[in-house]
Parts: C-alpha cells; structure tokens; sequence
C-alpha cells in the first residue's frame, strides 16, 4: 500500500473549519479515506475531562477513489484532544488508529493525537512571506557609523574580515552595521520576498551580539539610538513589512542597571528580581552558579556575565511585562511599533530547579502584546523538544529546530566534513528519508495544527553553521530550500544564507554582507544561489497551498520524499530528490482537468521526470532534483 492509500486527516482548512474555537463549539472534522485502505466505517475517539469517549462518524462523501467522513469534535478542554478509529476487517487486528503521527495497526499514547485549541492563532503576516533575520552588526553601515566612537570591550573590525570562530574575539569583533544601514537595504528584503525583518537584539550590552543587555530601556547608541529603531521600523512598514525585536527574558548582562543596584543593596527591589546563591530554593553551590563571583548568584548555563532574572519577583514582572513602560510594552508603542518579540532562551525562562513557570511567562507576554497590538507575535527559541511549551496559548511559534532543521541537515549533510551540528558527540549526516520524514512528523503531531503551520522553520541561524558550510554545496542547499519553502511553517532565512555565506560555527557564520557584489557577484555573492532563495520565496508567497495547505506525504524514500501541500482551492506536488532513486508512481485521481503544471524545477539540480499515463502519474528516479507542480 502506498502512502496515499492511508487515511488521512491534519488540522488545515480542508479538514478543520478555519478560525478560532470556542468552548462549547461543537467543530466538524473530516478524514479523508481512499478505498485501498480496506476501511469499514470509521469512529472518532475524543478525549473528555480525562476519560475518552468514542462516537461514530458519518459518510459524507462516497468517490470514485476515496471516501469521506465527518464526526463533531466537542471542544471543552483546552486542548481537546481526538483521534480516528477505523474498521479493517481484513486486516490483521481488524482497526486502525489514525492520529497525528500517523497510521496505527496497535494502541498508541494520546500524545501524537489531533488537537483542538481555543487559543487565537498565530497572525496572519507571520507566515505570509519569509521571515528575515538580521544580525544588526554584520548587515549594513550607514554613513552616520563612522562618526560613533568605538567602545573599550570592542575591538574594530574592517568590513570584509572574517568573522573568528572562537573566543576571546568573537563577542568583541565590531563591524559597526546599524539600523540605518538596515533601512538602506530594504529594497533587498522585498527583492526576496520577505514580508518580516526580525532583528537579534538592538539593545545596548558589552558585546558584538548583545544578549548581554546593560539596559532594556534604550537601543545601543551604536546603532543608531532610539530615533533609529523609529526610522527603521515606520520605512519597513511604509513598505508593508513587519519588524520582530529580540528580548531576553530569562537574564540580563552583567553590567545591567538592575544587576548592579541588586549587587551593592540587598534591601533594593532589583535585589529580588534575581537568583542568589543559598536564598530560598536556590543551593549554595552548582553548575549555573561560579563561586569566583561574590556574592554568588545564578546565571545561564554557568556564563557569570548573564545573571538569571527570578520570575518568582513581582518586580520582575512589572518591569518586564505589566508596567506601562515595560521592556515588552514600551517598544510595541509609538514611535518604535515594534510588531512583536522573539524571545531569547524561551524554554529556560521561569525555571529553575523546583520552579516552573514557564507556561505563565508565555501566556503573560502573549497577553500583554496582543493587548497592545491585537496582531501582535510571539515566538520563542528552543532548540530541542518543545512540545510540552507549545499547548497553543503562549507562544505562537517556536524556533523549529527540533522539528525541521536538525531532520533536514540530517538528511543532506556530509558527516565526512565533521560538523557537529546536532550538538551530540557523535558524526551524523546523510541518515535516510524515512527517519527526517519520521522526525518531522513526531514533532508535528504533538503540538497544535495551528501551531505548527507557523514554526519558524530555519536552515540556519546565528547560532549554527552555516547551511552552505553544513551541506557543502550550492546544489544541496537548493534541496533543503526547497524543503524550507515548500514544508507547513514560516520560512525564516538568516542574512547571507541567500547568498551562500559560509561559516563553521554560530560565530563564525556571523558574517557580513557582501553589498559591493550584489549587483555582478563574487566571491561573497553567490548569484545563483541568491536566484535560488528569491524564486521560492515568491513561489511560496504567491501560493496558497504552500502557504496554508495541509500536509500529504507521497512518497518517503531514502534518497527522495514528495508530499502533497493541499487547500480546497489548490494541490502541490513536491519533490526533493537527494540523489538517484527508484521513482515512484501515484494515483491518477489526484490530478484535475488540466495537464500538471511546473511551478518549480531545479536550477542548480535537475527536475524530476513526471509523466502522465494509464497507470498513474509516474515520477522518475533523478537525483539530485527538485520539482514543485500545481496538480489540481
């Protein structure tokens, strides 16, 4: 049985009523099953206040091909949780679950099943076009950068020197972009169809990449200062772009105004805001906590120059969340307009040891954008499993690595060049198709569809390698791109990965951008890989189902996948060949009136065969190739 035999079911809108859910919503759901797949009669299984509860679904529509089904979800827990019984007699075992993972022939734990949330989603602009991210240092200078006095931590840094990959240079490399420098480059972002500018830290801290903030209360003068941030922000929007700024929630720097207040006065209210070693909950001694400093305080991951703020404080809550003139407030407002936050060390944030308050952190911050900017986004890093941070009312979206970057370059990279990219002390790379289909999936069904329609999916970013660095060629990173593009999420492209920028670690791949070649090319301009990331990312904005569609697999080889992107309206074909396969043939019904159309092929790889006949439609064995069609 081939993949599209299976039943299927996913949370887009050609199975789930759009929109928000409400309690008490009573939400038709449907599951799509093809008559291959031997089924006799189907059931939705729902689980209530704890205890499951099994009702049967309703022939909606009998095909030529494939069945439909609808059965109600009662939504009344948030989330509410469901999953598809169906009938095979003449199958071993006679059922089948259907959840988010998959098809079932046995019992299977409710974490992989469908969800329902009453949570608003994720805005609409979020996942329109490709998230840009810009490393404010390394992106452009404007005219005013050379009239800024160099600070005593910097080191300066000529425009084209490469970036050191390890310390003691690395956070003090100053190349001296700013955010007029930004501004000035905005043509570029719209060339490349992005629709949202998302910016690491601008606040001013003791280091190139400022997640070692000394104040949240002004943008670093050197980049411009605070009228910079509003210039920026009112000519990316007078362009219809959106602006994403970076805050550290879960510490500040060492040089903080509150740290230093909370250092030389223990009765100060910044004292609380915190984690001191031997207070309440916090041991005396431990990894995070580095005993050459005194007095002896918590800090992250062991770094004694980013203390850990102590959710615990009310004060910290005001100043950070609730006070008019909070650092997640004030930037929101006129003049700066801010259109939302990435949050930094996300799934750190509010723990430590027994205290957990994550959840609250999110649903909080969540509270308070969208109160001040009904569009408002929130998103938030994690680079492993975050799963249980994303039930749907907090963030919007994480930073997928898990779910999409680690499966992806676990697929296309070498593992002869030796990057540790999983973070693992073991070499990985080249894994086959059916373990970075299996990933993806896992992570995907254990969040909210909603959720994961609007996971910044990433190849690279400023704290990997980078992606040309990863997968060794133009041609193999034209094939993760058009994974990037073409998979549910947001596209979110880290400057210069579009024009082949190099780097062998997060520092090192902090590189500046080649603006002298951008017209002709070179060395630091790769032209056609920039040809490569511009056409599919206007191929993504300018398709619904690429966008919004739901998610088929077609096929899942070792050397190859296809999947089907649908909406009501529109069916995409997609096929990422690594290297030379078997080929596959799929069902003829898939097709509408007219012949498939070729909406993308490969530039630096080749295109897939696809031909139409009596027996299907048939895909050829090439590789490596990369084809998007338009089916129906």
């Amino acid at each position: 049985m081939s993949l599209l035999d299976q039943p299927h079911h996913d949370g887009s809108a050609g199975y789930v009523p759009a929109g928000q859910h409400a309690v008490g919503d009573v939400v038709p759901v449907q599951v799509r099953v093809p008559h291959a797949a031997g089924v006799r009669g189907a059931w939705m299984r729902t689980v209530r206040d704890g205890e499951p509860r099994v009702v049967e679904a309703r022939l909606d529509h009998a095909g030529e091909h494939e069945d439909t089904y609808v059965a109600d979800v009662v939504v009344h827990n948030q989330p509410t949780h469901y999953r598809f019984l169906l009938g095979t007699p003449a199958a071993p075992g006679g059922y089948r679950w259907l959840n988010g993972a998959g098809v079932h022939d046995h019992d299977v734990p409710d974490t992989g099943d469908f969800r329902l949330t009453t949570a608003p989603p994720a805005p609409a602009w979020l996942g329109a076009g490709t998230v840009y991210q810009v490393f404010p240092d390394r992106f452009a200078r404007s005219a005013r950068a050379d009239e800024r006095e160099v600070p005593d931590w910097a080191e300066p840094t000529a425009w084209d020197t490469e970036p050191a990959p390890h310390a003691p240079l690395t956070g003090r490399q100053l190349y001296g972009g700013d955010l007029d420098g930004i501004a000035e480059h905005l043509d570029h972002l719209e060339d490349l169809g992005v629709t949202t500018l998302y910016m690491t830290p601008i606040f001013p801290g003791r280091s190139n990449h400022r997640y070692d903030a000394s104040t949240f209360g002004s943008v670093d003068p050197l980049l411009g200062g605070d009228e910079a941030l509003a210039r920026l922000t009112a000519a990316a929007h007078a362009r219809g772009l959106r602006v994403m700024g970076d805050v550290t929630t879960n510490h500040t720097g060492l040089g903080h105004d509150w740290f230093a207040t909370a250092q030389q006065d223990q009765g100060s209210p910044e004292r609380g805001m915190f984690l001191w070693a031997g207070s309440d909950g916090v041991p005396a001694a431990g990894a995070d906590i580095d005993p050459r400093h005194q007095p002896a305080y918590v800090s992250w991951l062991g770094h004694h120059t980013l203390p850990k703020l102590d959710w615990a404080s009310d004060e910290v809550w005001r100043r950070m969340v609730d006070a008019d003139d909070s650092v997640i407030a004030r930037w929101l407002q006129a003049p700066y307009e801010l259109d939302g936050w990435r949050v930094d060390v996300a799934n750190m944030t509010g723990r430590y040891a027994a205290a957990d308050r994550t959840h609250e952190v999110a649903r909080r911050l969540r509270e308070r954008i969208t109160g001040l900017r009904p569009e408002g986004a929130l998103i938030g890093e994690h680079f492993h499993d975050y799963t249980g941070d994303l039930p749907g009312d907090g963030w919007h979206a994480s930073m997928n690595y898990a779910g999409f970057s680690r499966p992806v370059w676990g697929w296309l990279a070498d593992p002869a060049a030796g990057y540790n990219h999983l973070g693992l002390p073991v070499p990985y790379g080249r894994g086959p198709g059916r373990a970075m289909v299996a990933v993806m999936r896992e992570f995907a069904s254990r969040v909210p569809w909603q959720v994961a329609a609007a996971q910044w999916n990433i190849l690279g970013s400023h704290d990997t390698p980078r992606v040309r660095t990863l997968l060794g060629s133009a041609a193999t990173v034209e094939l993760a791109a058009a994974m990037l593009y073409a998979y549910p999420g947001t596209p979110m492209l880290f400057a210069g990965d579009e024009t082949g920028a190099v780097g062998s670690n997060g520092e090192h791949a902090r590189t500046t951008m080649a603006w002298d070649q951008a017209a002709t090319g070179g060395a630091r301009w790769d032209l056609e890989t920039y040809g490569v990331f511009r056409s599919l990312s206007r191929l993504r904005r300018d398709s619904g189902a690429l966008r919004d569609g739901g998610l088929r697999w077609a096929v899942v080889d070792d050397d190859a996948v296809a999947f089907l992107r649908e909406t009501p309206d529109e069916r995409v074909l997609v096929v990422v060949a690594r290297g030379p396969w078997r080929g596959a043939t799929l069902p003829s019904w898939l097709l509408g009136a007219q012949a498939p159309e070729l909406l993308y092929g490969g530039s630096l790889v080749g295109t897939p065969s696809l031909t139409v006949g009596g027996d299907g439609i048939r895909l050829g064995g090439d590789g490596p190739a990369v084809g998007v069609w338009r089916l129906a």
